[in-house]
């Protein structure tokens, strides 16, 4: 291969290595949320979690898919295996398109997806001051952690101050209100999402067109058929009609 056939190969195989990592990382994040014990709580709450059940579960799929992409990128950049770059290329692909549509989603329903966040943290917030469940606890405790904020009341939150992250007391009465805080940080980060999205796809981008230019070059390296070189062989060695007759 020439040149640059060799840095797209050598550009797949990093593309790979990290995208197994992310791709590991993400199963081991939507295992640990689903199985773990500081989180098994989360889906035991007294309200619909379907949507987050589903979510996780996106979340294993998806980074299993990674695993998936760069074992077989990996394997054709190291074998060149043209079967393999085309399953890894078409994969991609799919991927590629996947993570744009979820860049541009984010970004338009940033509004509403933050509202409704929101609206589910104070229906969790209300079901703990009543109940006190462990479940509740657990809930608040990520979005505390996350956003650091406290309750609904901020500074002057009573009812969940055992929830709020730890700190000394100029911290805890520095605490902002949590709903206000989801909103924010929703509304901000928005174009920053995208930005990710867009940046990681365009990433996804040079490594399909790697895929493609180390194909291409296997392509013209690869050696003619065998029948091609068994009929040459066979007309060099065998001898001509008219000496056949003239030897009759």
């Amino acid at each position: 291969m020439d040149g640059c056939a060799q840095m797209c190969k050598c550009f797949l195989i990093l593309f790979s290595s990290l995208f197994a990592l992310v791709g590991f990382g993400l199963v081991s994040l939507g295992l640990w949320l689903r199985f773990g014990v500081q989180t098994q709580g989360f889906f035991d709450i007294d309200l619909n979690t379907a949507q987050f059940t589903i979510g996780v579960t996106v979340l294993i799929v998806t980074g299993v898919l990674m695993l998936a992409v760069a074992v077989i990128g990996d394997y054709g950049a190291c074998n060149y295996s043209k079967t393999a770059l085309s399953v890894f290329a078409g994969l991609l692909s799919v991927l590629m398109i996947a993570e744009i549509a979820a860049g541009v989603m984010s970004f338009m329903l940033s509004r509403e997806v933050s509202e409704q966040l929101a609206d589910f943290y104070i229906t969790i917030y209300s079901q703990y001051v009543n109940s006190r469940g462990q479940g509740q606890a657990v809930t608040l405790k990520l979005f505390h952690k996350a956003f650091d904020c406290c309750g609904i009341g901020g500074a002057i939150e009573l009812f969940v101050r055992d929830t709020c992250p730890d700190g000394n007391i100029l911290q805890q009465i520095t605490f902002a209100s949590c709903p206000s805080v989801i909103k924010n940080v929703f509304n901000t980060s928005a174009p920053l999402l995208l930005g990710g999205f867009l940046g990681t796809a365009a990433v996804m981008m040079v490594a399909l067109v790697c895929s493609l230019v180390v194909r291409k070059q296997l392509s013209h390296s690869l050696p003619p058929p065998a029948y091609l070189l068994l009929s040459s062989t066979s007309s060099l060695t065998a001898p001509p009609p008219s000496s056949l007759h003239h030897h009759v």
